[in-house]
């Protein structure tokens, strides 16, 4: 069964950088879609990125449009999403998760970020954005 990880998590100040990465035991064409999602303490678990591991196709929340990049390797099996400007409300644990169903499928669908479509979840890593 597929099993995905996350690394890279950390402290930053406001207006710096992290790179996180989500790391496959495999990329199988059982799994197409690669999601990042975050939870801040008390507050429901969101979307924020995803992308199709066959197409490369990406899905940003509009909170983070122009400052976090998804990318994938398709040899490395890794998906890394890259963020930028970081505000004190990008503070969360975030997680990555695999959906059987592609972007497509789930833009017409349940909606890309319905985690409940997200079949493979890693167990998180924390982003502390503060001064």
């Amino acid at each position: 069964q597929l099993h995905v990880a996350e690394s890279g998590g950390g402290l930053v100040q406001p207006g710096g950088s992290l790179r996180l990465s989500c790391t496959a035991s495999e990329f199988t064409s059982n799994y197409d879609t690669i999601g990042w999602f975050r939870q801040a303490p008390g507050k429901e678990r969101e979307g924020v990125s995803c992308i199709s591991i066959a197409d490369g196709r990406t899905v940003y929340t509009d909170s983070v449009k122009g400052r976090f990049i998804i990318t994938r390797d398709n040899v490395k099996n890794t998906v890394d999403l890259q963020m930028i400007s970081l505000k004190p409300e990008d503070t969360a644990v975030y997680y990555c998760a695999a959906s059987r169903m592609s972007i497509v499928q789930l833009m017409f669908g349940p909606g890309v970020f319905e985690a409940s479509n997200y079949d493979i979840w890693g167990q998180g890593a924390q982003v502390t954005v503060s001064t």
